[in-house]
């Protein structure tokens, strides 16, 4: 058995969300999955024969029905009519469904994943995207089963789409966290730490797309395509905000200039020349009155460093941030690498607060040979971090 049992780093502060949407499900389940599993549904409720019709067609031929009406619950009957059936899909049941759960170990599976992987998802999301995109995950994950199924009269629940979206997050976000794993196989018992990318990696193809293909068309007690649903959901979002981070104007450069299309095509020396002249306001100014896309390549690597380092040190953080993940979109294989990388953590730790974010930028600066005094400045940083966890953080 392996089991995720934890991840470093995290984020400082209580995620609120998290043990919150933790406490709902919790909550709904100790009210009625553990009250209606002890009672017999009532053979008058005319919800029984629409259930026992629809359990008909999918019960295997070898298991009569007589076997199955005798043990039929009062929950089986609220899940009949609040899971999501793509038979009957509903917007009530798109909702309804993700707070409901088949019992509990499908409850504390889920829960710990959400528990694990949340804190993260939420610090970088904030309050208002986390439950936007922590619901939409599991409208997509739902609907994205129920193509697949489509007909089908047999009710989805469980909050694991919008977990797998949480997920996919997970998976472009922080891509050089550990997870701590509990290794379980007869005798021998072990906690070893794994890169996340190849905890999730694992959790999306072997253990949800390969039974997915597998079972295509016939059917499975678990709802894999639900799983890839909210992952792909959640990695698709996180790829379009990255993006949408790279591109926005930091708000002190927003004030409107003369239109970037009557712009000389040699705004990038013009912005190089008030570099070196020290103009770096004015430089800044220039540059982000360009599209994103205007700026790839118009600056040399030792200029791009120049003005993204002068940003850092006089306030402004968003800006300096932003210049370092461009320059790193220029010269992904370039110069100055291990310097962006560095810069963009810098920034993320000391000034905005992101500790996650800016780890997966020092590791990377470490992979790309740093000088002894950025090596040395990195190191301390990743220290910092350490002592901020809930867990003692192991050195790169």
């Amino acid at each position: 058995m392996f089991l995720p049992i934890g991840d470093q780093p995290n984020p400082r502060g209580t995620p609120h969300l998290t043990y919150a949407l933790i406490g709902l499900n919790v909550a709904v389940f100790v009210l009625t999955f553990l009250p209606l599993t002890a009672q017999l549904a009532d053979p008058a409720d005319p919800r029984v024969e629409e259930y026992l019709s629809a359990l008909r067609q999918n019960l295997p031929p070898n298991v009569p029905m007589e076997q199955v009406t005798p043990q039929l619950t009062a929950y089986d009957l609220l899940v009949f009519e609040y899971g999501y059936r793509p038979s009957d899909p509903s917007i009530v049941t798109l909702l309804t469904s993700m707070f409901m759960h088949g019992g509990f170990m499908h409850l504390f599976g889920n829960m710990l994943f959400l528990w694990i992987f949340g804190d993260n998802v939420e610090h970088r999301l904030g309050a208002t995207g986390y439950v936007v995109w922590y619901l939409g995950s599991g409208v997509a994950a739902t609907l994205f089963h129920g193509a697949f199924a489509s007909g089908s009269p047999i009710p989805l629940v469980g909050a694991s789409g919008a977990i797998s979206g949480i997920l996919g997050f997970y998976f472009v976000w922080f891509p050089h966290n550990k997870v701590r794993v509990l290794i379980f196989l007869f005798y021998f018992i072990r906690v070893v730490m794994l890169p996340a990318r190849w905890v999730l990696g694992f959790y999306i193809i072997v253990s949800n797309i390969l039974p997915f293909l597998a079972t295509v068309g016939e059917g499975s007690g678990v709802a894999h395509g639900a799983h890839i649903g909210g992952f792909l959901m959640g990695v698709v979002v996180a790829l379009v905000l990255n993006r949408r981070e790279m591109t926005a104007r930091p708000r002190e450069y927003r004030v409107e200039h003369s239109s970037p299309s009557n712009r000389p095509r040699s705004m990038g020396e013009a912005i190089s020349a008030f570099v070196v002249q020290g103009k770096f306001e004015k430089a800044a100014e220039l540059y982000f009155d360009l599209p994103s896309l205007r700026t790839r390549g118009i600056l040399t690597p030792e200029v791009s460093l120049s003005l993204a380092n002068w940003m850092s040190k006089n306030g402004h953080a968003r800006g300096a941030l932003t210049v370092h993940q461009r320059h790193l979109r220029d010269y992904p294989r370039g110069p100055g690498l291990a310097e962006a990388h560095a810069g963009a953590g810098l920034v993320q730790v000391h000034d905005l607060g992101e500790p996650t974010a800016a780890y997966q930028h020092f590791v990377d600066a470490l992979d790309h040979h740093p000088s002894r005094e950025l090596e040395a400045l990195i190191r301390q940083s990743l220290a910092e971090i350490a002592a901020m966890q809930k867990f003692r953080l192991r050195r790169h």
